[in-house]
């Protein structure tokens, strides 16, 4: 059959189109990794803080804050603390747990707050932080000058370890996923933020950032000058 010239022209171009449509089906599953028909993976939900003592929250700014010890000796069963029952952290006397910790003991006979600005014991908190199913203890007392002390208490054995202990001015506690964020405002204006993880021995350090804010006045506008009145038949003579 013969075919002419326009015709043989649009069989070309279907051919082609064709095998350029193959070719786009071939490589459809190696564009993001997924076949026809295969599922797409779950989106994982980032951890956001959860204030672990809500009052305290809003005395520090959004921004970062606390005062980490950075060097702290191996973890020590308390002395003078038998060991604990089948209840565990949640079944003993916080405060008979202060009185076996020489760095809390000055602490452990203040009164209860509920609220800042006053001095004495927040009230205690269980959360496991570990991820071994039991809970940790969790205390913090505010001073008459200002400054928080936060201590972690960890069970092993029957046995009670202090796993973390530090201090900041004025410090918000959050609770990031597994992970503990402290927060406070520094003595040189900045605000910094110290995240705390359990490495299998204690809770150390994970980051410590600060973040400086700028001036108010150089956020403020300049105002502008109020435009002079025109005399008139309303102004003054």
């Amino acid at each position: 059959m013969n075919l002419t010239c326009p015709h043989r022209r649009l069989l070309r171009r279907a051919a082609l189109l064709v095998l350029a449509a193959a070719v786009v089906l071939a490589g459809c599953g190696s564009v993001d990794g997924l076949d026809t028909g295969e599922p797409a993976p779950s989106v994982s939900v980032q951890p956001r803080p959860e204030p672990l003592w809500p009052s305290w929250t809003g005395t520090s700014s959004k921004a970062p804050g606390a005062d980490a010890a950075t060097h702290q000796p191996p973890p020590e069963p308390l002395e003078g603390l038998g060991k604990l029952g089948k209840g565990g952290l949640g079944a003993e006397d916080f405060r008979k747990v202060l009185r076996a910790d020489p760095r809390m003991k000055p602490l452990a006979d203040r009164g209860e707050i509920d609220h800042p600005g006053r001095a004495g014991l927040r009230p205690p908190l269980l959360t496991d932080l570990t991820g071994d199913g039991r809970p940790e203890l969790l205390v913090a007392a505010d001073t008459e000058s200002g400054r928080s002390v936060l201590t972690v208490y960890r069970e092993q054995d029957g046995r009670v370890y202090p796993v973390l202990f530090t201090s900041g001015k004025r410090m918000s506690i959050e609770r990031l996923g597994p992970d503990l964020l402290v927060r406070s405002p520094c003595s040189d204006g900045g605000d910094q933020a110290v995240r705390f993880h359990w490495d299998g021995v204690r809770m150390s350090t994970v980051s410590d950032t600060k973040n400086y804010k700028k001036s108010q006045d150089t956020a403020k506008p300049t105002p502008k000058p109020a435009p002079e009145s025109s005399g008139g038949a309303d102004g003054q003579r």
